[in-house]
């Protein structure tokens, strides 16, 4: 059985090849493209790389091609065979997700054209992972009539990453910790509380904007704010593309939103990447003390992205301070931690501090092989 898996951001495609056998599933190729706002062209791309590394014929033996997409609604939480049905139903949530769903769909439609139709083609959802949140985690404090009839409530997203991170790390410890605290720190940003792997609360809602600051997105805004700008002449449109494209870290910075450029001008003494990279930890240092009184503790805190995976100095500067509660990092092993699987935390730390690289892919695969296993029902 072989698996292509296609992870469309909001501004790469990712691609990983797999092959599953009794032993579990072997990666035959990956890499990232450069999407450049085309992704059908990075499709394309993908699928040339894919020719260099496993042979003009690797498409002739794929069992089933899977997607990542970020937001599936209320109606996706296993993943899901595409048909017209269900394409038209990820299109129906773009305005939920519109650095996200948009691209996907159309890597989607570059693969079919691609491939035919003999390749059954799955999505997998990021919302699926939050599809029991706790009542009191799920539904915002609006009339009720409000949330019914435009289905207003907080999915989560990330959920595939922050599985990742759980299982990894229960892989890599034997730990089936109780209270686990994920971060997946990117272009996007999210935090999780996770109770025996079963997630409690996420800083994720409706959309991907909620939360913690993020490269272009603002995270928690009051919406008093948001009304005052409409009320003031800004439309629609515009307001969904400042809140999408030039919030967060570029917004706080006015330069940009990589946190790598930010702290190369924070060293040189650049006033707006100071402020943005203070404004970033402050924010999720706040989850994360909210998380831990939420969990009554943690067992575990473990992060991942392009930030939390290759950051020394934020993961130290969000969790400067919290000496209080008995998480102590180890300096050195957190300074050597760039990109690779590592235990950070001291020996005296009350809760383990991990970075794990996190592989959406393989997750990815892992959940259509198994429902190709079960018979290839799905949600459709």
């Amino acid at each position: 059985m072989r698996i292509l898996v296609l992870n469309c951001g909001s501004a790469t495609l990712k691609f990983q090849l797999f092959e599953s056998n009794s032993a579990g599933l072997r990666s035959l190729a990956h890499g990232v493209i450069e999407a450049g706002g085309n992704y059908a062209q990075a499709t394309l791309n993908a699928f040339a790389q894919l020719s260099r590394v496993a042979g003009e014929t690797w498409a002739e033996s794929l069992t089933a091609v899977a997607h990542r997409i970020v937001h599936g609604g209320g109606r996706f939480v296993t993943p899901a065979r595409i048909t017209p049905q269900v394409l038209r139903e990820i299109e129906s949530l773009n305005a939920l997700a519109p650095l996200h769903n948009p691209p996907a769909l159309e890597v989607i439609r570059a693969a079919r054209e691609k491939l035919g139709d003999s390749v059954p083609i799955y999505a997998v959802f990021d919302t699926a992972f939050y599809h029991d949140l706790p009542d009191e985690a799920k539904h915002y404090a609006l009339p009720a009539a409000w949330a019914r009839d435009y289905s207003i409530r907080r999915y989560g997203f990330h959920g595939i990453a922050h599985r990742y991170l759980y299982e990894r790390y229960a892989e890599l410890t034997g730990k089936h910790a109780g209270r686990v605290i994920t971060l997946q720190l990117g272009q996007g940003c999210s935090m999780s509380a996770l109770r025996n792997g079963k997630p409690v609360d996420t800083s994720m809602g409706f959309t991907p904007l909620e939360g913690l600051i993020m490269a272009t997105r603002p995270g928690d805004v009051d919406p008093g704010a948001l009304l005052h700008l409409l009320r003031a002449g800004i439309s629609v449109d515009e307001l969904d593309r400042g809140l999408n494209t030039r919030s967060g870290l570029l917004g706080l910075s006015g330069v940009s939103g990589d946190m790598r450029e930010l702290l190369k001008l924070e060293a040189q003494g650049h006033a707006g990447a100071a402020l943005a990279i203070g404004a970033f930890c402050r924010r999720a240092r706040k989850y994360l003390g909210a998380y831990l009184a939420l969990l009554g503790g943690t067992d575990a805190i473990l992060f991942g992205g392009g930030i939390g995976e290759h950051a020394p100095q934020i993961r130290a500067r969000i969790l400067s301070g919290m000496e209080w509660c008995g998480l102590a990092l180890d300096d050195a092993a957190n300074a050597a931690a760039l990109g690779v699987e590592r235990r950070i935390g001291a020996h005296h730390s009350a809760a383990d501090i991990y970075v794990i690289p996190v592989n959406e892919e393989l997750l990815i695969a892992r959940e259509v092989r198994d429902q190709l296993a079960a018979g290839g029902a799905a949600a459709s």
